[in-house]
């Protein structure tokens, strides 16, 4: 028998992405160890039943049952149950709603702030790659992974992330806060394969989880309406107030500026004849301002918190391409080193719809330069 390449721990969601990287990392060499992430929603309990692993404490711990409502269902936790068993691999649910909660005051308190915060990115900074680091390290795991559509390679002798090689499911942008130490510890096994590929694997090596539907909404907002999470928060943080124009003109009432984003078009509540958007929130004066399309043109922006997976650049700018949303295309720009860990990027041509709070990611071609959170943006 070939020597193993090490025990990894990988993240199972019982999606089948996550479920074909068990198959991979597996037949790969590696003792794969599989877990699920109880995760938990608001107002959600979790009783006493068999199958759960508490990551504070030694492992098996007192059991908990998982719950059917929100992110990570007992049907996925089946799933991924019956993957493990298919592929014969041990699999834990370890209990981590008590560190969620974090995920879900941040993604609360940003709204309440004005700004448009970015869960999945923070859930993988703290949790996948964070919380779940410490339990690999509890259980001598050396690597950890996950489904996510990137790629770990060495550039130069040093470990690099990229995007994955299906540009269309690239998931790169969500994983930049990443520690750069652990880059070296990470596997991401499908990220050399495109979607399709995955699903035809999977359909061959008969995983019960081979035509299931992607997730496409925040796991803890199962009905797609943000304001479900956000409006039972914060009592007296969303009421009504005033929306103006780009000159300051009272232009009706809104709901609480809550209910708007950067960019939104509809349901704004007037109408002026012409297209119009939301271009800025005032979460201190409780304001919403609309206007054209080209009050939406950002030339720059100012980010903070930032995590480089290079070297920074010493002093002179560094070219790039800056990608400010998920499912945004990564654009020409220049990137600036800043005081108090923070950037500036200067695009090339304006971007529309920057907000605050978001994400951007600078890459050089495929590789991911560094990242950080949106602080501030300059309009044209």
């Amino acid at each position: 028998m070939a020597a193993s390449k090490g025990k990894v721990l990988l993240a199972m969601s019982g999606g089948v992405d996550s479920s074909v990287a068990a198959a991979l990392l597996r037949d790969d060499g590696y003792e794969v160890v599989g877990c699920f992430m109880r995760l938990g929603s608001p107002g959600e309990q979790l009783a006493e039943g068999p199958g759960v692993c508490d990551p504070a404490a030694a492992c098996p711990s007192k059991p908990l049952h998982i719950g059917k409502q929100g992110c990570c269902s007992i049907n996925d936790a089946r799933d991924a149950q019956r993957v493990a068993a298919r592929l014969d691999i041990p699999l834990y649910v370890l209990n981590f709603k008590r560190d969620f909660g974090r995920i879900v005051a941040y993604f609360v308190s940003d709204y309440h702030a004005g700004r448009t915060p970015n869960p999945c990115v923070r859930c993988n900074d703290w949790l996948k790659f964070g919380k779940l680091a410490e339990y690999a390290r509890s259980i001598d795991a050396d690597f950890i992974a996950s489904g996510h559509y990137a790629r770990v390679e060495r550039i130069d002798g040093r470990p690099a992330l990229l995007r994955g090689a299906d540009q269309a499911k690239d998931q790169s942008y969500v994983l930049f806060g990443a520690p750069r130490d652990r880059l070296e510890h990470m596997r991401l096994p499908v990220g050399r394969y495109r979607k399709q590929e995955i699903r035809r694997i999977a359909g061959e090596l008969g995983l019960p989880v081979h035509d299931k539907p992607d997730s496409q909404e925040i796991c803890f907002v199962p009905s797609n309406n943000y304001m479900d999470v956000v409006g039972k928060t914060g009592s007296g943080s969303v009421r009504p107030g005033r929306i103006l124009d780009t000159s300051g003109k009272d232009l009706g009432e809104h709901p609480g500026h809550q209910h708007f984003t950067i960019g939104q078009r509809r349901g704004l509540g007037v109408a002026l004849g012409y297209p119009i958007y939301v271009v800025n929130k005032d979460a201190n004066n409780n304001t919403v301002t609309i206007g054209s399309r080209r009050d939406l043109r950002c030339a720059s922006l100012v980010a903070d918190q930032v995590n480089w997976l290079v070297d920074p650049p010493a002093d002179a700018p560094l070219r790039c391409a800056a990608q400010v949303r998920y499912n945004g295309a990564a654009v020409p720009a220049q990137l600036t080193c800043e005081e108090d860990d923070r950037i500036r990027v200067q695009f090339d041509k304006p971007v529309e719809a920057v907000a605050a709070g978001q994400a951007v990611v600078c890459y050089e071609g495929d590789r991911v330069l560094c990242g950080g959170w949106i602080d501030r943006t300059h309009s044209t």
